[in-house]
């Protein structure tokens, strides 16, 4: 089993979420925060977990989902914030974002539960990684419309 790809899939959905809570002011990204502290190998490199990490992030960058500054040292992606495809990828709504019960709710709550953002965050609180693995390839696809990304 591919257990880096889920790593990859929670990384990325961590650190884009934590950009569109700041969003749009631009913010240190740091692993730590998504991962958790993890100990530096006997030479006093990063753990490969934290690479993964860190690498997860600059894929985002090398994607055009975030934009940063400078990194710093291994720890942080410096003055990252979401770019216009990011943003608008986790603003959209998705299919079966809305739940029965959601009915009653005014139409601006019903608009936010629906977002990609917030079944991401969801799925991250849930800890259910087969639920985040899916939200982050719908992610990665362009809107199905083909029209492009649009909220």
């Amino acid at each position: 089993m591919d257990l880096h790809i889920d790593d990859f899939y929670k990384d990325c959905a961590a650190g884009l979420l934590l950009l569109y809570q700041a969003f749009p002011r631009k913010t240190a990204l740091y692993v730590e925060d998504l991962i958790g502290r993890e100990e530096p190998d006997e030479f006093g490199l990063p753990s490969k977990r934290h690479q993964g990490c860190l690498g997860a992030l600059l894929w985002l960058a090398d994607e055009g989902y975030l934009r940063y500054e400078s990194t710093i040292a291994y720890e942080a992606l410096d003055q990252a914030v979401l770019t216009e495809k990011g943003f608008l990828r986790l603003s959209r709504a998705i299919p079966h974002g809305v739940h029965e019960g959601d009915a009653e709710l005014p139409p601006s709550v019903r608009r936010a539960k629906a977002t990609l953002a917030n079944q991401l965050r969801e799925a991250l609180a849930s800890r259910n990684s087969e639920k985040v693995a899916r939200l982050a390839r719908l992610l990665f696809e362009p809107a199905s419309s083909g029209a492009g990304d649009t909220v």
